[in-house]
């Protein structure tokens, strides 16, 4: 009977301790903190998105950080995998919007503690409170941890599954990066993703838009010749710092690469706050406003044309004074506005920090990882799984199918492995 040992308790950690048990081996799951599953009871604001239902090619598309490394792990588990195995728990699943995947209780705690009920069943041994110091390494192969406290555990095979440097008070504080380093392995350079963006614009500075929300916006992010990088669409809330929401989020990984590239200047946004219009459609809109509602001031005439907030920053930006009655302003301060709408400009300066994201980018380099096994090509006996590998996806269950993905396919084998 093999022994594995696996370092970290979070989604991927359980997932590998799950297959390493089911296949046979004798696991020991190794954590610092005082309980397991700490990141998962977090997850999808304490619902818990096991997986999301797209199909894989779309599944991929989401996962922006080196996401067709993910073809040989969703080979060995997928996300439908991901889907039978908990309902096989008796967790009853419902699909909700972009495919993402609930327990129909709505809580994390249903996930965390029928996994954790499950890996009791399976004999795995748990450590808890015990902080590994050190790989246990010869030439070619790893042969255990060390503890701080002194004490080894020797095992067959070494999962490390410790997570990134994102939400730390979880346990993911960058542990595992070490580790990877001792066996020699590469850190690739680590980054936030999917974190809120901040701006020292003077509507952000002088919060007269904190905690507006807009919804089925659309916010590109711009180069320094100010051409498209990426757009996506969705939800978007200001903030006394900057911006966040989906949108935001998923864009932030542009902004944190963009402004890497450029000395750290700022990158602009822009905001389309009608993505279905266009210029045209909407400059129509602004005249038939103009037609029936032309005695009343333009900030009241075109009330139902934006959020009060919003229209006002987008007035003073057109130069059209609030107060004015809509029928004096001219064509071209409508084109003006119109053009406005569709392309809000706006800097941003950069986002909050690594450990206010709720991914690390970056981290172990996936070109010393088989990608089948999820083993090290530098040392037998060792593998990684989740987010100390450099793969990263959007939220909406992409992150988490990544960690239960390649947890199973790292325990099968560190199991099988002869």
């Amino acid at each position: 009977m093999r022994k594995v040992i696996i370092i970290g308790g979070g989604p991927s950690g359980l997932m590998a301790a799950v297959a390493a048990a089911t296949h046979g081996a004798k696991v020991t799951l190794v954590d610092k903190g005082n309980k397991l599953g700490r990141k998962l009871a977090i997850s999808g604001g304490g619902r818990c998105n096991v997986t999301n239902r797209m199909d894989e090619s779309e599944l991929i598309s989401f996962i922006p950080g080196n996401g067709k490394f993910m073809y040989s792990p969703f080979s060995v588990w997928n996300n439908e995998n991901i889907i039978h195995y908990f309902e096989g728990l008796g967790i009853q699943l419902k699909e909700e919007d972009m495919g993402r995947m609930f327990p129909v209780t709505d809580s994390a705690k249903t996930v965390v503690d029928t996994l954790l009920k499950e890996i009791h069943r399976l004999k795995v041994t748990i450590r808890t409170n015990e902080r590994v110091k050190s790989l246990q390494i010869n030439e070619e192969h790893v042969t255990g941890v060390k503890l701080e406290s002194g004490k080894t555990i020797e095992g067959d095979a070494v999962i490390v599954a410790t997570g990134g440097t994102s939400v730390p008070h979880t346990g993911s504080t960058g542990d595992g990066y070490p580790f990877a380093k001792s066996a020699g392995h590469t850190i690739t350079d680590l980054y936030p993703t999917e974190v809120p963006i901040t701006s020292n614009e003077t509507f952000i500075k002088n919060r007269s838009m904190q905690g507006l929300s807009l919804r089925n916006i659309a916010l590109t992010v711009l180069n320094k010749k100010q051409k498209k990088i990426v757009t996506h669409t969705g939800d978007l809330l200001f903030t006394h710092f900057g911006i966040s929401g989906p949108t935001a989020l998923r864009c932030s990984q542009y902004v944190v690469k963009e402004r890497k590239k450029n000395k750290q200047s700022p990158v602009t946004l822009s905001l389309d706050l009608y993505p279905e219009e266009t210029v045209a459609s909407l400059q129509q809109q602004l005249l038939s406003y103009k037609e029936t509602d032309g005695a009343r001031s333009s900030k009241n005439a075109l009330a139902n044309f934006a959020p009060e907030r919003y229209l006002l920053t987008l007035l003073n930006r057109a130069q059209i004074d609030s107060t004015t009655p809509l029928k004096e302003i001219s064509h071209e301060q409508l084109q003006t506005l119109s053009e406005l709408t569709k392309a809000f400009l706006f800097t941003a300066n950069g986002t909050l920090s690594i450990e206010k994201a709720f991914v690390t980018g970056g981290g172990v380099s996936i070109k010393e990882i088989v990608p089948k096994t999820m083993a090290s090509k530098q040392k037998e006996g060792l593998y990684f799984c989740g987010e100390v590998l450099d793969i990263h996806g959007y939220t909406g269950g992409f992150n988490i199918t990544v960690a239960f993905s390649t947890g199973y396919t790292a325990g099968l084998n560190a199991a099988t492995a002869e």
